[in-house]
């Protein structure tokens, strides 16, 4: 007889929890902050998440390009504030 150690040790456990909306929606904009302060969190919206991209809203043009040119740092340090490799990409909504 085996002991229960042997199959603990050979195994590894895949934890995968889902990460709702509204946790998300508040790291983005604790990274918006710390990034551009109080002006770019009232200008930068999360709109809904889906297959893993945040959809954002911008109330302008320099906002949005701003979101878009740096959005691979963004996404970076969401994903270091979550834990894991939740989100793969931002996208703009109208």
């Amino acid at each position: 007889m085996k002991a229960l150690g042997s199959f603990i040790n050979k195994r590894t456990l895949v934890r995968r929890t889902i990460i709702d909306q509204q946790s998300v929606f508040y790291v983005f904009q604790l990274v918006i902050k710390e990034e551009y302060g109080a002006q770019g969190a009232e200008n930068i919206t999360p709109v809904f998440f889906r297959d893993k991209k945040i959809f954002i809203k911008a109330t302008g043009s320099t906002w949005a390009s701003e979101i878009w040119l740096r959005r691979g740092a963004i996404v970076r340090k969401v994903n270091e504030k979550l834990g894991g490799e939740e989100i793969v990409d931002l996208a703009m909504s109208q």
